[in-house]
């Protein structure tokens, strides 16, 4: 107990002196806490506070995240050329930001990264392992982690991990995300080896091959995209499979909009409680977001800041009001390649200014994911469908079209979306105006044939690795 308690210190000193973690130290506690689950049944609230923070008080957040953007901004000044030339540009007084003042540095924004890549890598760390984004969204972005990072993050994770009982040491995972995901996959890799669980990497494989490995291999957790998920419902159910063919606990999804219909179906088809909807992406590792059981994001503002700015203006969004994901992640945390401001271009409306009640109320939160905000349609100065409301009403459709695949465009100031004929097919096209107008959406809709589908919306179950199992074998030979 002893050991616990200094390694404890240690980490906890490293936090508040904001001087680079020691990554054994963490794995060490990663197994404190393991051991003391196995005897206690808990893991104790002491490391749990070295994962969540004591961040509950409103002026201690400001405290800390004033301390941590200036640390953080002092060493950019110092070794990312990027940076260096923002603040110098932006007359910006690192040793004196605050959260009041961020507003005078621009944000960074995918294109800085993509066009200026080489400007962002510190120059006091070897970079050794790189990542890109999917290119779902654009032209791919590679973001470089130092040795540190790639021992760092995962300990961190499985910390948590253990804390919140998301992975076990018995806990098979199977990951069906794209295996060029690198930074995602080495850290789903070594997270579940400091905990002891299986880990399963199959891929964005044929659904029918993802679904064997969950019905065969006692799988207990699944790592998907929203839309591979729907796939595998959609083939489950075509398959008529159900609760008793799996073992499943679990459903983690992320990177884009996650329906109610396919969550709903997915816990009936698979059996699982919940299917958690979390927020990450590579630009901004290791700040991630998770939702509460009354739908609210709650972003990890131990690892970074986060601002919720209004997508046209900049300017903090008002409660109530669109928003855009603005994250820094902080030092010790991010030292390879570190962004300052990202705009993750993801939108979230706020909440009303008012005390919440769920079981995360302690740490400020938003409404979920709405989509990117270039990807949200604007029908006039105060009209703007986002992607959420045009997933959630396609895929609440009787005919189950998982995943949505459409194009929303603004037509002469109305909606004008295309849909694949399949979406449609007896149900109508009148039912499906009729459909969406339900759900708020007055729509010019028009019908494309089914093989075109896929050029419509771009989705990550599209970034399709494939196998030798999934070739049909030519007839006759």
């Amino acid at each position: 107990m002893l050991d616990t308690g200094i390694r404890q210190f240690r980490m906890a000193m490293g936090i508040v002196w904001g001087r680079r973690l020691d990554p054994a130290n963490v794995e060490r506690l990663v197994g404190d806490a393991l051991a003391t689950l196995a005897q206690f049944g808990e893991p104790g609230a002491d490391v749990g506070m070295l994962v969540e923070g004591p961040l509950t008080d409103p002026a201690a957040r400001r405290q800390s995240a004033a301390s941590n953007l200036r640390r953080t901004a002092r060493r950019l000044s110092v070794v990312s050329p990027f940076y260096a030339g923002q603040f110098a540009a932006a007359g910006v007084e690192v040793g004196r930001l605050d959260p009041d003042r961020l507003g005078a540095i621009p944000v960074t924004v995918k294109r800085d990264l993509v066009e200026r890549a080489r400007e962002f890598r510190a120059t006091d760390v070897p970079a050794f392992l790189a990542t890109r984004t999917t290119g779902t969204t654009g032209r791919p972005a590679e973001i470089w982690m130092s040795r540190y990072e790639t021992r760092l993050w995962p300990a961190i994770g499985a910390l948590a991990a253990v804390l919140r009982d998301d992975i076990r040491p018995d806990d098979l995972l199977q990951v069906n995300i794209s295996s060029r995901a690198t930074a995602a996959v080495t850290l789903d890799v070594a997270t579940c080896g400091l905990i002891g669980a299986g880990c399963r990497l199959l891929g964005v494989i044929p659904p029918d091959e993802a679904l064997d490995g969950l019905g065969e291999g006692g799988v207990t957790l699944l790592s998907a995209t929203p839309s591979y998920l729907g796939e595998l419902v959609a083939a489950a159910r075509r398959r008529g499979l159900g609760p008793a063919d799996f073992r499943l606990r679990r459903i983690d999804v992320g990177g884009e909009v996650l329906s109610p219909s396919v969550a709903a179906a997915a816990r009936a088809t698979f059996g699982v409680p919940v299917v958690n909807d979390h927020f990450g992406m590579t630009e901004i590792l290791p700040v991630t977001g998770r939702s509460c059981e009354q739908g609210h994001l709650h972003h990890d503002i131990n690892t970074g800041h986060v601002e919720y700015l209004d997508p046209d203006t900049g300017v903090p969004a008002a409660p109530g009001a669109l928003a855009t994901v603005v994250v820094t992640p902080y030092f010790p945390y991010r030292d390879c390649m570190p962004v300052f401001r990202y705009d993750t271009r993801d939108l979230v409306q706020c909440l009303p200014d008012e005390a919440l009640t769920c079981s995360v109320s302690g740490l400020p939160a938003t409404g979920k994911v709405l989509g990117k905000a270039d990807q949200a349609v604007r029908l006039g100065r105060a009209t703007v469908v986002t992607p959420r409301q045009l997933v959630e009403a396609v895929e609440a459709l009787p005919t189950c079209p998982w995943p949505a695949r459409f194009r929303a465009v603004a037509d002469d100031g109305r909606l004008r979306l295309a849909l694949p004929t399949a979406a449609v097919a007896e149900f109508g096209v009148a039912a499906t105006v009729a459909h969406l107008a339900d759900r708020g959406l007055d729509v010019d809709l028009v019908l494309v044939p089914d093989d075109l589908g896929t050029r419509l919306r771009p989705l990550r179950c599209d970034l399709r690795e494939a196998t030798f199992a999934a070739r049909p074998v030519p007839s006759g030979v």
